[in-house]
């Protein structure tokens, strides 16, 4: 992973802006639009976008603010930035971000688009029905793991709140059976491509409490694991807890 995507809260603070033009005036829109002050080069903030189009003044602009300990964004300058700004995809306040770590603003913005098309407007109202029902789906679910394992199952495709589908009202959510019995499933991987996961053992792996991680289990495939499962290296799961993934190395 080339970078750590972060959201930043920039509402009232202020963030530099460099540069003159069509881009410039870009940047200060999405700057503006997430709540940021834009200010000048001497003003006292924690990030700055240079978007100077010739080369030596641009380089020069983001040595005098790297030596300040401010981050830089250079646009279309992929070597000299410390943060990249990502495509995004705004149903607020659900935000997906696209990034290529400057590589391609063009590949990111086809796949943003791809995914406008996929997401329905209301994805934000069921974040914000989640949200509100948070001291209802705890009590509902008290351990942290069942709660988990609860909320994944019913945003599955074809679960009751499928951001794809039309979600029920939480509270007929909350009103259906407990079906969340430890289970145990296996997977053989065909190679060591992660692309040859089917769409279901992608998903166990991301939602796995637990994986049993056999011998030669490429690393390209454990970055699909849930960051915080636990790992267990070899490959039989005795006590099974929520949900358990035995992965085997493809033969």
């Amino acid at each position: 992973m080339h970078s750590l995507p972060v959201f930043l809260r920039l509402a009232g603070r202020p963030v530099i802006l460099l540069g003159d033009g069509a881009t410039a005036d870009a940047k200060r829109r999405l700057l503006e639009r997430a709540g940021a002050v834009v200010v000048g080069e001497e003003a006292d903030a924690a990030l700055a976008i240079v978007a100077i189009e010739d080369e030596r003044e641009a380089m020069e602009a983001v040595a005098r603010l790297k030596a300040r300990g401010i981050l830089v964004n250079a646009v279309d300058r992929p070597a000299l930035c410390d943060f990249t700004l990502p495509a995004i995809v705004d149903r607020d306040p659900v935000l997906v971000a696209i990034g290529t770590g400057g590589t391609s603003a063009g590949l990111a913005k086809a796949l943003r688009q791809r995914i406008e098309a996929l997401l329905p407007s209301g994805v934000g109202a069921l974040a914000n029905r989640l949200h509100g029902a948070r001291t209802r789906i705890k009590a509902r679910f008290p351990g942290a793991d069942a709660r988990r394992r609860a909320i994944d199952a019913a945003l599955d495709p074809g679960g009751p709140l499928d951001p794809l589908g039309t979600p029920v009202a939480i509270d007929a959510w909350l009103a259906l059976p407990d079906s969340h019995a430890p289970q145990t499933v296996t997977i053989t991987l065909r190679s060591a491509d992660p692309d040859d996961l089917t769409l279901r053992e992608a998903r166990w792996l991301a939602q796995a409490d637990a994986v049993h991680v056999c011998d030669d289990v490429p690393t390209s495939v454990r970055n699909r694991i849930r960051a915080d499962a636990r790992q267990i290296e070899g490959g039989s799961a005795e006590s099974p807890i929520g949900l358990t993934v035995i992965l085997k190395a493809a033969v």
